[in-house]
């Protein structure tokens, strides 16, 4: 393969594969926008003094929109419209969002403790920087397959 091709750009290697790499970064890019939807919710929640079913549904509501903010950011700066930005927002992340929130979640819903611990708790960032780093793992092959069949992060690389 010749450098600089489009399909090296876009992190294939012939019959549609797709680079670990390339699916690494998309999963962080999601991770980045989960984390932070997940801290503020929390912040958010205990402020409020919200109980732990209600401060996870804002967590996870706000996962969800700043995993899509930050590819909106994105797609919009490469000078696509705001409707199909859109579009290509919920292509490209819906999946990996939701894989990453179920098994972050997850974890932090069958962690002893956890559900219960503070901000202010150790507990509370240890379990969260696990359950971030296991849905890392988990979606990475997720992203990787579903950028193999032209779909997620591989919908945001062809505006690019």
């Amino acid at each position: 393969m010749q450098h600089g091709t489009q399909q090296e750009h876009h992190g294939t290697h012939g019959g549609g594969g797709s680079s670990w790499a390339m699916a690494a970064r998309a999963t962080l890019h999601c991770l980045t926008g989960c984390a932070i939807g997940e801290v503020l919710g929390m912040v958010i929640g205990t402020a409020l003094g919200w109980g732990n079913v209600q401060t996870m549904a804002l967590a996870i509501v706000l996962a969800f929109f700043f995993g899509y903010a930050l590819t909106l950011r994105s797609v919009l700066g490469a000078g696509v419209g705001l409707r199909a930005a859109v579009r290509i927002a919920l292509a490209a992340d819906t999946v990996s969002i939701a894989v990453m929130e179920l098994i972050d979640n997850g974890v932090i819903a069958l962690w002893p403790g956890a559900m219960d611990a503070h901000l202010s708790d150790g507990v509370f960032w240890t379990v969260l920087a696990i359950a971030l780093a296991a849905a890392f793992v988990v979606t990475t092959p997720v992203n990787k397959w579903m950028i193999s069949r032209g779909k997620g992060h591989a919908v945001v690389h062809r505006h690019h």
